[in-house]
């Protein structure tokens, strides 16, 4: 019989499936082939992408935390956010905040309309540049993943 918690653990993983999964899209796959399209084109196809993959990113983000922080409640793991061992639940919390900041301040106040501007003047350099970007928060998203499952499961 499922419970409450196992629910939303399961909503938890689900979402960052979503989210992860398709940063790591963007990462390795959608940057990398624009850069190697006709610079004229690369801003309209990568509006386009962008914009539709940000709107489901929103959503699993939220579904994310929302979940997270139930599962903090539920099993009671607050003072583990302070203990080192527990390393992997801050670095979720942290990536989780990052992604948040990004997709609902920073991207529809400023990130977007900045990030058009360079891609005008420069797209070359724009699109190295929102790579390099990406390429950091895979890494960092990776890592946490890796520390959370297996700290999920007593590796540390």
């Amino acid at each position: 019989m499922l419970d409450w918690p196992t629910i939303f653990r399961i909503i938890h993983v689900l979402g960052v499936v979503h989210w992860i999964g398709g940063l790591l899209f963007v990462t390795f796959v959608i940057l990398p082939s624009l850069l190697d399209m006709e610079a004229t084109k690369r801003l309209p196809l990568f509006e386009a992408l962008e914009r539709r993959f940000a709107a489901q990113a929103r959503i699993s983000t939220l579904l994310v935390g929302i979940s997270g922080f139930y599962m903090l409640y539920a099993y009671d793991r607050w003072a583990e956010l302070l203990d080192p061992h527990f390393w992997w639940l801050g670095a979720m919390l942290g990536l989780w905040a990052i992604f948040i900041v990004m997709l609902f301040i920073a991207e529809p106040l400023f990130l977007h309309v900045w990030f058009d501007a360079r891609a005008r003047r420069d797209p070359d350099r724009a699109f190295r540049v929102a790579l390099r970007g990406h390429r950091v928060l895979s890494t960092v998203s990776l890592i946490t993943v890796l520390g959370a499952v297996g700290g999920a499961h007593g590796l540390f």
